[in-house]
């Protein structure tokens, strides 16, 4: 039977649906897949470690294995990408920087643990920044390749914007889902803090670090992020809590229609006059579903806070790259972290409380609405892939610890895509889906709310 690329095109979620139920072979999908690759990685680079092989050897045992009674779990066969700071067993995983050029885990993180037990294709290791930083891999933007596809999670992006791929996985520290899944055109969501365990993925800021994922709608984003959540006794994060029923959410019809509140936060004047202008246009069309609220003009200093924090504990988690591999990292890098080793204890302790204070001040707006309406970056990818682009708009929200979720709704003069940014209330991330969802099948069903 001839394999058809655009089965990629379908919705995660009735690809899944089909593999469960045997109408679908995860062969199948996979050769769909490896076609699209094919295609696009040349001029793309999204892949940091792909074996076309090892990838039709994981589908043909995942149809045996359907074959003789059920789907293995909810993502049976759905192949699925996964950035190079996550550690998989027996799998290269050189976390952007040529000092683990040689480095293969003897163990899977915790989250390709929860992939596999979900019966998930690992496609393969994805591009990202040097140590999960800022320093530009070596993808490019899967709708323009002359301009950046963001940084540190930007290979994982780029696959899924490509349609390579119809899910992946990244980790956020500032602004390396949101950016990235902004820029190249697909969604990015990042839980909330502590949600999906961290043990086996690269260090950079505990106090920051959130995985995230990449998904071509919601439902995918929702689908995939419940497939990871959970305890684990290894990352203090993470907590013992009920396991969130995200699809359903993300599915449900809200009880009432959703408000917004439209943030413009204190870094307005960095925004594109592009992104200045379609975000407000999506608030008026909205009407009466979006309200305009304001931050105090003291969240203005998050940058500095936000600054203290990352590069102290960057300088921490880092130290032995720097003792051992010096030579190996970009001067920006060495720069930073010598930065953070010269930050005192008592600058880090207070920075530190001003997360809480940023936390209360926010959920103050969303006491008032279901979520935050707010840019996901300045504007479309910048031109160049030197320029990745800034998180100002990202940095609040994961300094609080918030979730939050960028949909590819708006478009700028030149045809890149912008992404709108929402955010939710801390550990509500299913009500932050379903309204994710309704705005996403309201703005390209053409709907008008009521």
């Amino acid at each position: 039977m001839a394999i058809d690329p655009r089965l990629l095109a379908l919705p995660v979620a009735e690809l899944a649906s089909r593999l469960a139920s045997g109408a679908l072979r995860a062969s199948d999908l996979a050769e769909a897949s490896l076609m699209r690759i094919a295609e696009r990685e040349e001029a793309v680079g999204a892949f940091a470690w792909f074996d076309a092989e090892f990838v039709r050897r994981q589908a043909r045992i995942l149809d045996e294995w359907r074959g003789r009674g059920r789907a293995l779990g909810p993502l049976h066969g759905v192949p699925v990408a996964v950035a190079d700071t996550i550690d998989t067993a027996r799998i290269p995983t050189s976390n952007g920087t040529p000092a683990d050029a040689q480095r293969v885990p003897d163990a899977d993180a915790a989250i390709t643990e929860r992939l596999r037990a979900a019966g998930a294709l690992l496609i393969g290791k994805t591009e990202t920044a040097e140590l999960g930083y800022r320093q530009p891999p070596r993808t490019r933007n899967p709708v323009n390749p002359a301009h950046s596809p963001g940084v540190a999670s930007s290979g994982s992006a780029a696959a899924v914007g490509a349609g390579m791929v119809p899910l992946a996985v990244g980790v956020e520290g500032s602004g390396s889902v949101i950016g990235p899944a902004a820029y190249c055109g697909s969604v990015g969501y990042k839980p909330s803090f502590g949600s999906i365990a961290r043990r086996g993925t690269l260090a950079l800021a505990p106090s920051l670090d959130t995985p995230g994922v990449f998904a071509a709608d919601v439902e995918g984003a929702a689908m995939l992020a419940e497939a990871l959540f959970g305890y684990d006794a290894t990352d203090p994060a993470t907590s013992y809590a009920p396991h969130p029923r995200l699809l359903d959410a993300a599915r449900s019809a809200p009880p009432v229609k959703p408000t917004f509140a439209l943030v413009r936060t204190p870094f307005w004047d960095q925004a594109s006059a592009d992104m200045q202008g379609a975000l407000g246009e999506l608030a008026e069309h909205l009407a009466e579903r979006c309200f305009e609220a304001e931050l105090p003009a003291i969240f203005a200093e998050c940058e500095i806070h936000f600054e203290r924090v990352l590069e102290a504990e960057m300088a921490r988690s880092l130290v032995g790259y720097g003792q051992r591999h010096g030579a190996l990292l970009s001067a920006p890098l060495r720069e930073t972290l010598e930065r953070g080793g010269a930050i005192l204890a008592r600058d880090y302790l207070a920075a530190k409380d001003w997360q809480s204070v940023y936390r209360a001040g926010i959920m103050a707006i969303l006491d008032r609405c279901d979520a935050i309406l707010t840019p996901a970056a300045p504007g479309p990818a910048p031109e160049g892939l030197d320029n990745v682009g800034s998180p100002v708009f990202n940095r609040l929200w994961t300094f609080a610890g918030l979730p939050t979720i960028t949909l590819p709704l708006l478009e700028s003069e030149n045809g890149l895509p912008m992404g709108v940014q929402l955010v939710g209330r801390l550990g509500e991330d299913a009500r932050l889906l379903r309204a994710a969802r309704w705005l996403e099948q309201t703005i390209l069903k053409g709907g008008t709310p009521e």
